[in-house]
């Protein structure tokens, strides 16, 4: 019963935040939009102030009446100067870096402000990410940037960010909670594996050609990864995969008569979606390293062989956004 009670009040309230913050690309923080309250060292040292009252009224002492006055006007004072901390600073929602799901994808948000003000000790947090604590001296901009957990491929809105401060004295707590407009797009969460031959050769239905040959001896196209055998050079030893404990591999590259290489999904039968999408990704990321065109087949898609960061990047969005919705908007 508490359960529901607390679930539909939570329910309430962000609708509430809603409706006081839309989502927005650039905010400039005011009364409207800042909150504050005390904080626990707030509520402790204002039942100070009414313990020293108490003291004093009844043993009609004016050194503690004076002292009593003196503590509430540093709390009084101590209201306006959180408050003003953030009052007036513009945050902008800045580029958002693609990331892979199970991984994690950056956002930029950009904090500045119109006047000369001093800002201290702002803090900037979201949900199981580490907060950021930053100062703000004069008309400088600063970027932050914050490391957010992704989990499916798509476009990924993020969360509300959380702005905070409880400078100077910590008895008061001044916040807001703001959504931006920015997305990231996630690509499909890459798992190694080897190239399939038929994936290696000019088109995705066919074996690779009768002189195409696997050789160690620093051709720039790759094949694939192999088991290390005691007596192959280190310099093609996979250090990537070595770092993630998946054993020591070799990369093996292949002189052929045809460059071009094709990466299609018919030559991964028998794998739901994702997993196809997985692989496919994980072969993008390794052929991006070398200077071989490849191409992408999927089911009403076609990508053209190409080498390249575009190229790559083209590649993985059209892996990420496989049969998702056309627009962006949608929440990974």
């Amino acid at each position: 019963m508490i359960k529901r009670w607390r679930q539909a009040l939570n329910k309430r309230y962000q609708r509430w935040i809603t409706r006081r913050l839309p989502a927005v690309k650039k905010i400039r923080l005011d009364n409207r939009k800042l909150f504050i309250f005390p904080t626990r060292g707030g509520f402790v040292f204002f039942a100070l102030l009414v313990l020293l009252w108490l003291i004093a009224t009844n043993f009609e002492n004016n050194l503690i009446f004076a002292f009593t006055f003196l503590l509430s006007s540093l709390f009084i004072i101590a209201v306006f100067h959180t408050f003003l901390n953030l009052s007036g600073l513009q945050i902008e929602g800045g580029r958002a870096t693609p990331g892979f799901a199970g991984q994690t994808a950056e956002f930029e948000y950009l904090l500045s402000q119109s006047g000369k003000r001093q800002r201290y000790s702002i803090e900037i947090s979201y949900p199981e990410v580490e907060p950021t604590v930053v100062s703000l001296m004069g008309s400088e901009i600063k970027a932050i940037y914050l490391s957010i957990p992704v989990k499916r491929r798509g476009w990924f809105k993020a969360q509300r960010i959380t702005v905070k401060s409880v400078y100077p004295l910590g008895l008061l707590k001044v916040w807001t909670y703001l959504q931006f407009d920015t997305e990231a797009l996630v690509y499909p969460q890459a798992i190694d594996a080897n190239l399939p031959p038929q994936a290696a050769s000019g088109r995705g239905d066919k074996p690779p050609p009768q002189n195409y040959r696997a050789n160690n001896s620093g051709s720039e196209d790759f094949v694939g990864l192999e088991k290390y055998r005691l007596g192959e050079s280190l310099r093609h030893i996979a250090w990537k995969q070595f770092a993630r404990e998946q054993g020591l591999q070799t990369k093996h590259y292949a002189d052929a008569v045809d460059d071009e290489l094709w990466l299609d999904w018919e030559a991964l039968p028998g794998m739901d979606t994702e997993a196809r999408l997985s692989r496919l990704c994980a072969w993008v990321l390794d052929l991006s390293e070398t200077t071989r065109p490849y191409g992408l087949r999927l089911p009403g898609l076609e990508l053209a062989p190409g080498t390249g960061r575009a190229h790559r990047d083209s590649v993985l969005r059209a892996l990420a956004l496989f049969e998702q919705p056309a627009a962006a908007g949608g929440q990974a």
